[in-house]
């Protein structure tokens, strides 16, 4: 095999290829050589530019048996969105081939390379887009994964000769529990994909796991509950804590502690000035200003900067690496303007990260803050209702679509609806106005009709809320 297509030979089939992930998989082993081809239930711009790009060779829309390529040397990899009977996975079993969830090639991709691995419920695209922003700004060549567009036209996936990879690590269907990973990134931990997890101490002994696979460092937000995950050769005793409220003494990639386990790097954000500005505050003495918003993502920021720094990057040049990054894709994305209200996109659809979202919000001082909710999965409808609706009720207005099933079907989940999201709201509102819109055919006219100059809508969902803000933006 060539040492610049190290996977040539190889013929690859993914099916869910429009996915973020599988998408940035995808890129990933065509730049590494191979014959990739895939299927998705329906077209869109990841599938567009997967085959404007020549990434693909052959791209099916819809599945069915004959997208499979013939031979015997064809490996399949499926999303976790793929049930078991896909007529793709079932003609690959029929016939010998590897079968293989998506976790399986991602862990082959950090083989590769020195992995920065980025996990946590909150924050794991923006953290590693920011991060990818950092390690660019010092002069670092590096790979990406990341589950969004890192933004600025960078896309979602980058493959290069570099050493250091940075993935976003997924919890949602444990894949992060492949990965070769040498630098581990943990932002936060909340339950938020029951269908896998029974319960958070299920969810914590995964993320325990997950940063047990650290073999050089640890960075993670300064709290008790995380602290705790920690494994015991990163901590022990008084001596694990003196290492990791000192690890930043100089430690970089590579160095362990004194019982040879990996140095651990707490962040928190302190003393920040948030505003329409961005965010601005202090790190290891040097001033950092952000143009994104809210205190969240200075969190964010402070998770990427800490990698980096164990990376071996330049701490000046990253901070200006970073002061460059506008957000990642869907991430409290300007979309546009209508009717003088500025329309924002955010894929914001857990209680914490709908607060978040619109508390960053709030710091562009908007006239009202109007906040369109699409929920995501039944099974998350159903256990986060009554969070969602206190959430939401920090907008002015509040409008709820109905639940996005992507994977999972309603005839499964009985009675539950976006409407319980509304009523939720509504109890927790005030008094002030709160919508039921199921469709976006329902939702376009009511929202025009409302909004007004100075007003700020933000519409919020992991599904495909984002159509309805441009299409808000497009009147």
């Amino acid at each position: 095999m060539s040492s610049a297509a190290p996977w040539r030979g190889r013929r690859i089939h993914l099916v869910g290829v429009g996915g973020a992930g599988m998408s940035a998989y995808a890129r990933a082993a065509a730049a590494l050589g191979a014959d990739v081809s895939g299927s998705d239930a329906a077209a869109g711009p990841s599938t567009e530019s997967l085959i404007a790009d020549g990434v693909l060779r052959d791209l099916h829309v819809g599945h069915a048996r004959e997208n499979v390529p013939p031979g015997d040397d064809v490996e399949l990899f499926y999303s976790s969105a793929v049930p078991e009977d896909n007529p793709e996975r079932l003609a690959a079993r029929e016939r010998g081939l590897r079968e293989s969830p998506r976790a399986e090639l991602l862990g082959e991709l950090s083989a590769l390379r020195r992995t920065i691995a980025v996990a946590g419920t909150h924050g794991k695209t923006t953290t590693a887009s920011m991060l990818v922003y950092a390690l660019r700004g010092a002069g670092v060549e590096l790979s990406w994964l990341i589950g969004g567009s890192a933004g600025a036209g960078l896309g979602n996936a980058h493959w290069s000769d570099g050493e250091w990879l940075v993935v976003e690590a997924d919890e949602s269907d444990r894949s992060m529990l492949s990965l070769e990973v040498e630098i581990a990134v943990l932002t936060n931990v909340e339950l938020d994909h029951h269908a896998t997890f029974a319960s958070l101490i299920e969810l914590r002994e995964a993320f325990r796991e997950f940063l047990a696979r650290a073999s050089a460092g640890i960075v993670i937000w300064r709290r008790a509950e995380l602290l705790e995950l920690v494994p015991p050769a990163a901590r022990t005793g008084e001596q694990g804590r003196a290492r990791a409220a000192t690890a930043d003494s100089g430690a970089r990639a590579g160095a362990r502690g004194e019982d040879g386990g990996p140095v651990v790097v707490p962040f928190e954000a302190d003393e920040l000035d948030l505003g329409a500005h961005g965010v601005r505050m202090r790190w290891r003495g040097h001033e950092v200003a952000l143009r994104v918003y809210g205190a969240h993502n200075a969190l964010n920021a402070l998770a990427a900067l800490e990698a980096a720094r164990l990376a071996g990057a330049d701490e000046g040049r990253a901070i200006a690496g970073l002061a460059s990054f506008e957000g990642a894709g869907r991430r409290f994305e300007l979309l546009g303007t209508a009717h003088g209200a500025r329309i924002y996109d955010d894929y914001a659809h857990h209680p914490s990260e709908v607060v978040a979202t619109l508390r960053a919000a709030r710091t562009l001082a908007p006239g009202r803050l109007v906040a369109v909710f699409q929920p995501h999965l039944y099974s998350r409808t159903a256990a986060l209702a009554g969070e969602l609706g206190r959430a939401l009720a920090l907008a002015d207005v509040i409008a709820v679509l109905e639940v996005y099933a992507a994977r999972e079907r309603a005839e499964d989940h009985p009675g539950v609806s976006g409407l319980r999201v509304a009523e939720a709201a509504a109890d927790a509102a005030g008094g002030r106005t709160v919508y039921w819109l199921p469709t976006f055919a329902d939702a376009e006219p009511v929202l025009r009709a409302q909004l007004r100059a100075g007003d700020l809508c933000v519409v919020m969902g992991a599904g495909d809320i984002d159509a309805l803000g441009r299409a808000l933006v497009r009147a």
